[in-house]
């Protein structure tokens, strides 16, 4: 369980850091155009890997099934996501959205897996971390709140269903196979909204450097997560990678010199505190 929940903080690290590049260059295009590049770069940087790699036999129907769910909804998630944080203020949004480590241990509890009251107890902790991290930030963006919960559900509900399935599908078939083909989907989800909401993608051009980068980001931490399903309690991994959002605000605070309220710094050692309750669970 020690090597899940290093994988999981692993790609906590690059999310949050792809996070905070989307800080950096974020209302120069449109989110869902920046959302459909990045997944493509991302594609396109596995596509030569994932070509050369061995284990295409195991590589089933079955497994083809899970990667197609996988990537279906975390263009969905992800996409719900980007409302949800242009319709509601942070501290409204984030913890709903960085909730999802209790779907994906409901999720592994479905398939058979155990979760004693130590791991309830270690990702209550994590969750908790997050949202203090995130109530310390003082934007007061107006908007429809309800909509923005659902927006909210939907990101949570789409990221724990992409890491159960792609999990799943990585415990027979590679994981870079798995990973690959879910991009591959993912850009076919996104690209088709792109179409129907006649998004322009000629805003991101100036910026395609940045999104490319976002996109390698993006594909290493998902790849990070997907090979936690070849390990005991591969949940954990969703869990840790959950605190991508502290991350960025830590970045923000390093390199952008935002301020950090004490809440904040609770909210941290919380969080960390939950991930030593699952590692000693």
């Amino acid at each position: 369980m020690l090597v899940s929940l290093s994988l999981g903080l692993f790609a906590a690290l690059l999310w949050g850091t792809h996070d905070y590049i989307v800080r950096l260059v974020g209302g120069r295009a449109d989110p869902l155009a920046m959302l459909l590049m990045a997944l493509a770069a991302g594609a396109i940087l596995l596509t030569g890997p994932a070509l050369m790699a061995g284990g295409w036999n195991r590589l089933t129907s079955v497994e083809i099934g899970y990667a197609f769910l996988s990537g279906l909804f975390y263009a969905l998630g992800t996409y719900g996501l980007y409302r949800a944080f242009t319709i509601g203020p942070v501290r409204l949004v984030a913890p709903i959205c960085g909730a999802y480590p209790l779907l994906s241990v409901a999720f592994q509890m479905a398939r058979g897996q155990s979760a004693g009251l130590m791991v309830w107890i270690g990702v209550a902790a994590v969750v908790a971390g997050i949202s203090f991290v995130t109530r310390g930030d003082t934007e007061d963006a107006a908007g429809r709140r309800l909509e923005a919960v659902v927006w909210s559900l939907l990101a949570a509900f789409g990221f724990a269903i992409t890491f159960g399935f792609s999990q799943w599908a990585a415990e027979t078939a590679p994981e870079l196979l798995v990973v690959w083909v879910a991009r591959l989907f993912a850009v076919a989800t996104s690209a088709l909204l792109v179409i129907l909401r006649r998004v322009p993608l000629q805003p991101i051009w100036p910026i395609w450097r940045s999104v490319a980068v976002m996109g390698t980001l993006d594909s290493l931490s998902l790849a990070l997560v997907t090979l936690a399903g070849g390990w005991p309690h591969p949940e954990y991994a969703t869990v840790t990678a959950s605190m991508f959002g502290i991350f960025t605000v830590l970045l923000a605070w390093w390199r952008l010199r935002e301020a950090m309220l004490p809440v904040q710094w609770l909210g941290i050692l919380v969080a960390f505190g939950g991930i030593a309750v699952l590692a000693l669970s």
